[in-house]
């Protein structure tokens, strides 16, 4: 009897192995559907180091959203360069700002223009909300629209677009639905998200791209290469 015990026991552990390590290739090799997501992207900001975006262009990257700002004051030291260098390689590039629960929105709007050249076509602008690594505040939706509609208004007259959002996680269970109305960027790691009701979809926060050594968020565009086309145009400001 005991000896079945261990080798039941042994059994489970390599069972149990087994789910762990198919769960794992799953996820590492998870990839939207290429016939119904043909446009795919990444974003980045220093956190990925030096980049070699003519062999990221190279492996089947179409855009790429890059981290400029954050708060009132604060700019991601490779912003200019992978800004520069991703737009050199062919891509469409476009520019978030991480919005921070502790500065007016006004303030972190004159940020976010004063560091965003706009001397080139650009995606829309993105603005990325969320409670990791965002300061301790928790403001009410109310609040936080307040402050939101504050950034979005100067933003979006300066760049002509309607701005993305990008609300995940605690955030999107706490806003979601009581703020201003934008194209999300949603995120769902490995499964689709359960709708089409997004403009960007990151489906990965561990990917692989050729010329970044280490992870990368990976992401698809909602629609081929004609609305890639469109949101990078040098279109006036629409409703959302």
């Amino acid at each position: 009897m005991k000896n079945r015990i261990i080798l039941w026991g042994a059994a489970g552990l390599v069972l149990a192995g087994l789910v762990a390590a198919g769960g794992f290739l799953y996820f590492r090799t998870f990839s939207p559907d290429r016939d119904r997501y043909p446009v795919r992207g990444i974003d980045v900001s220093h956190h990925q180091h030096q980049i070699d975006w003519r062999r990221v262009a190279a492996d089947d990257v179409a855009f790429a959203v890059i981290k400029a700002t954050e708060g009132g004051d604060h700019v991601d030291d490779a912003f200019a360069a992978n800004l520069r260098e991703a737009r050199a390689a062919g891509l469409a590039v476009g520019a978030y700002h991480f919005f921070t629960f502790c500065r007016p929105g006004a303030d972190q709007a004159k940020n976010f223009i004063s560091v965003v050249p706009r001397d080139g076509p650009l995606l829309p602008p993105v603005v990325d909300i969320e409670f990791g690594g965002n300061c301790p505040k928790r403001p009410s939706p109310e609040q936080l629209n307040a402050e939101l509609q504050a950034f979005l208004g100067p933003v979006e007259a300066a760049f002509g677009k309607p701005a993305i959002i990008y609300l995940i996680d605690e955030a999107a269970d706490a806003y979601s639905g009581q703020i201003a109305s934008r194209r999300r960027w949603v995120r769902s790691l490995a499964l689709w998200p359960g709708h089409d009701d997004w403009i960007y979809w990151q489906y990965h926060n561990r990917g692989r791209v050729d010329g970044i050594s280490g992870d990368v968020d990976l992401n698809v565009l909602q629609g081929g290469q004609e609305k890639l086309a469109e949101l990078f145009s040098a279109e006036t400001l629409r409703s959302p």
